[in-house]
């Protein structure tokens, strides 16, 4: 019962107000009538189904699928009476914003049957408006039959891209949550027997330090041995809280790619050599964000991951077979995060080169992040 709640995308935007203008060709259309009572009628009906298309915006629940079969059946009453075939238009656009399936389908079947039975009961009669109309009558029959598809898939994609990220958040978040409890339980298996021993040595060589000072030295000596091996092993364990791990990271992405039907490959070696922990971080980030696009925008069926390691750089290639780089801003205003990556490489001194669909099929963004420059032993001695 909720999804049914559940109508309408919350995108539509200015869009239905748009629509709204277009309400001015049937009042123009029915000026051409002489009769007085004619075009009273018809303009009441108009009126009537101005109000009807604004209630069906604004209600919820039932009551929308109510005003649309209001809509409906004034539409069927202007093609019959009036030769005006045009309002499945506005309802193919009104349906098209449904998000329940069932609703969607049921009404896009009932709008579209209505508008053939009553553009050919037209033609049977010879209806002399209708027939002076084909052309425009016949666009019209075209776009009730394609708009509502385009306008219910726009709308899912735009819905599942919006799953999809929110979906990656979670991801993170459980990601962050587990390396918490993981961290918490190293602690308590790390520092939490060596200090409980370090507490019980100190109270037994402060009791056998009168009596027995020879055994109090030797445990005050194991003392010492156990602090240095607590502070050891709290080192290694600082070493290893890592932030993200290009092979962390390229596991994601193949979830991530897996889940929206393209292709995984990679080439190369994930485990970096001599690359400082901030530079691995800023090419996990970016490799991120680079599969994100390529799900979002790319439309690609596959995506290779290329890792090069050369003598002072790591070399990292993402390489879909999409519609290219320059299609996709056109269509998403919103950008694409390159801005974003750049300025996280040129944090750690790295840059950004894009291929798009001029010199490759699809897209490539190489990233190049430095190495961590070690100097030799003679000049660090010196």
């Amino acid at each position: 019962m909720q999804k049914w709640m559940q109508i309408f995308y919350k995108n539509t935007g200015l869009n239905p107000y748009v629509w709204l203008v277009f309400f001015i060709l049937p009042f123009y259309y029915i000026s051409q009538y002489s009769k007085l009572w004619t075009m009273v009628t018809g303009i009441i009906i108009i009126l009537v189904f101005f109000v009807c298309y604004l209630l069906a915006f604004i209600t919820k629940g039932w009551q929308v699928y109510m005003w649309i079969g209001l809509l409906i059946a004034i539409s069927i009453t202007m093609t019959i009476a009036y030769d005006y075939a045009y309002f499945s238009l506005f309802l193919a656009f009104f349906i098209g914003n449904i998000k329940n399936k069932a609703g969607f389908f049921t009404l896009y079947s009932v709008n579209l049957g209505a508008s053939f039975v009553t553009i050919n009961y037209g033609f049977i009669n010879q209806s002399s408006l209708l027939v002076s109309q084909l052309p425009f009558v016949f666009i019209s029959l075209m776009a009730s039959i394609l708009l509502p598809i385009s306008t219910y898939n726009k709308n899912k994609t735009e819905q599942l891209e919006g799953q999809l990220e929110n979906a990656n958040k979670r991801l993170d978040d459980l990601v962050k949550m587990e390396e918490r409890q993981r961290i918490a339980r190293d602690l308590h298996d790390t520092l939490g027997q060596k200090l409980s021993l370090i507490g019980l040595k100190t109270d037994l060589a402060r009791r056998l330090l009168r009596n027995n000072p020879d055994q109090a030295e030797i445990e005050l000596n194991d003392l010492r041995q156990t602090a240095s091996t607590a502070l050891k092993e709290v080192r290694e364990m600082v070493t290893t809280m890592r932030g993200t791990q290009l092979v962390d990271e390229l596991f994601r992405a193949e979830q991530i790619l897996k889940a929206a039907s393209i292709e995984f490959e990679l080439e190369g070696n994930p485990k970096l050599q001599d690359t400082s922990q901030l530079n691995e971080n800023v090419l996990g980030m970016c490799l991120k964000e680079a599969v994100t696009n390529v799900v979002k925008h790319s439309q690609a069926t596959t995506c290779t991951i290329t890792i090069k390691e050369t003598l002072a750089d790591n070399v990292l290639t993402i390489q879909d077979n999409g519609v290219g780089i320059e299609r996709t801003r056109k269509q998403d205003r919103r950008g694409t995060g390159i801005l974003g990556m750049k300025e996280r490489l040129e944090f750690v001194n790295g840059c950004l080169d894009i291929r798009s669909a001029t010199d490759i099929p699809g897209t490539a963004i190489i990233i190049h992040v430095p190495k961590l420059v070690r100097k030799p032993i003679k000049e660090a001695e010196s």
